[in-house]
C-alpha cells in the first residue's frame, strides 16, 4: 500500500502542491487526473523520487521512502516519450535495468523471453527500436518498466504520443497486462475518457489539490464540487434555490433559471431556501416533438440552437428561457432528427445530483 502525508511542493512562487495526501490501494489502478499544471505529474515525480517534496511524506508498504533514490525505492516510470535506447534492440532495451543489477545472463534471457511474451512483442526481440510502430515502442516500454518487478507503476501519460485507435486498443492492453500481473499502478492523464475507461480508481486534481478521490461512477455520477463535475464529462449545471425540500416520497421543489423542477434528493439532506447547484448530464435529459404547451413533470418547450451528428448519438443544444441545455440524444431513429431552429419538447429528469453551493 502507497501512502502519500500533506505533500506540499513548490518551485519558486508556484505552489504546485498544497498538501496532497491519499491512500493507494494494492494491485489497484489508479488515475490521477486533472487539467494541465494541476500538479498530477509532479506529485507522480514526487513518488517516483525524481522530485523531492518540500515537505510531508511518501509511504510505501509501511517505509518512508522519501530520502531514497528512484532505483531504491520499488517504483518504476514509464515517461511520455517512452525514453527508450535508440541504438538497442528490443531485448537489449528490456534487459538494460536486469543488466545494471547484475543478474545472470540466464535468468535475464529468461526474463525478456516472460516479458515479451506478456507484451505480446514474441519475436520481435532482436529488432531495432526505430523500426517499431507507436504501439510497439510503446508495449516495450512498459516491459522495460515491469522488468525488475517493481512494487509501484508509474505512468506518465504513455499514450499520449499514438493516434486515437491505437489509444483506444492501447488502452485495453495495459489494463490487461496491470490485471494480469497485478501491480499497483499510478496512471497520469488529463483526458476524462481515458480516466474513466481504465481506472479501478479515480484522483482528480486541481491547482494543487485533491478535489476528490472515488471510482469512476462516483465520481461521474456524484460529483463532490463544480469543479469535479464540470471537468469529468460534459455537464449542466443549474443555479437554484429550494421551494420546498420534499420527502421520502414527494420530490423536492426547486426554483432555476429555467423553472421550477420536482427533484428527488435522495441522501440530500437540503433546507427551504437554501441555494443549491443541479448537475444534469446531457445523456438524461430527454427531447422530442412539440405539441404545444408543455404540462408534464420538469417538461419545457424549447427550440434547437445546434444539432451535431456523431454517429452513435446526435448532441443537440437547446434554448430553455435563455439559457442553454446540452443534449444527447442516443437512438434517434426513435424520434427523428431535429432540425436547428425546431421547437421540442424537453424532459429534465428528476433523479439529478445536488451540490451545495
Amino acid at each position: 500500500m502507497l501512502l502519500l502525508k500533506e505533500i506540499y511542493k513548490a518551485f519558486g512562487p508556484v505552489k504546485a502542491l498544497k498538501g496532497v495526501s491519499a491512500e493507494v490501494r494494492r494491485g489497484e489502478l489508479i488515475t490521477f487526473l486533472g487539467p494541465s499544471g494541476c500538479g498530477k505529474t509532479t506529485l507522480l515525480r514526487c513518488i517516483g523520487g525524481l522530485t523531492k517534496p518540500d515537505s510531508g511524506a511518501v509511504i510505501l508498504d509501511g517505509e518512508r521512502i522519501n530520502d531514497l533514490t528512484p532505483d531504491k525505492r520499488g517504483t518504476q516510470m514509464c515517461f511520455q516519450n517512452y525514453a527508450l535506447f535508440p541504438h538497442m534492440t528490443v531485448a537489449g532495451n528490456i534487459a538494460y535495468g536486469l543488466e545494471v543489477h547484475k543478474w545472470k545472463k540466464k535468468r535475464i534471457q529468461e526474463r525478456v523471453d516472460e516479458l515479451l511474451h506478456l507484451v505480446r512483442l514474441e519475436g520481435l526481440g532482436d529488432r531495432p527500436i526505430d523500426k517499431l510502430s507507436g504501439g510497439q515502442q510503446q508495449r516495450v516500454a512498459l516491459a522495460r518498466a515491469l522488468a525488475l518487478e517493481p512494487k509501484v507503476l508509474l505512468l506518465d501519460e504513455p499514450l499520449s504520443n499514438l493516434d486515437a485507435n491505437l489509444r483506444v486498443l492501447m488502452r485495453a492492453n495495459l489494463r490487461e497486462i496491470q490485471k494480469r500481473v497485478n501491480i499497483t499502478t499510478i496512471f497520469v492523464t488529463h483526458d476524462q475518457f481515458e480516466a474513466m475507461s481504465i481506472s479501478d480508481r479515480l484522483l482528480v486534481m486541481h491547482d494543487g489539490i485533491v478535489e476528490q478521490i472515488g471510482t469512476p461512477s462516483e465520481i461521474y455520477e456524484k460529483p463532490n464540487s463544480e469543479f469535479v463535475a464540470s471537468f469529468v464529462g460534459y455537464v449542466n449545471i443549474l443555479n437554484g434555490w429550494v421551494r420546498s425540500h420534499g420527502s421520502e416520497t414527494e420530490p423536492a421543489v426547486i426554483s432555476t433559471e429555467i423553472g421550477d423542477l420536482q427533484i428527488l434528493k435522495g441522501e440530500n439532506n437540503i433546507q427551504v431556501n437554501e441555494r443549491v447547484f443541479l448537475v444534469i448530464r446531457p445523456e438524461t435529459i430527454r427531447v422530442g416533438p412539440s405539441y404545444g404547451e408543455a404540462r408534464g413533470i420538469n417538461e419545457f418547450n424549447s427550440t434547437v440552437i445546434t444539432s451535431m451528428y456523431g454517429g452513435s448519438a446526435i448532441k443537440y443544444t437547446v434554448d430553455i428561457q435563455g439559457k442553454n441545455i446540452v443534449i444527447d440524444q442516443f437512438d434517434p431513429s426513435h424520434v427523428g432528427i431535429f432540425e436547428i431552429g425546431e421547437k421540442v419538447t424537453v424532459t429534465i429528469p428528476q433523479n439529478v445530483h445536488i451540490l451545495k453551493r
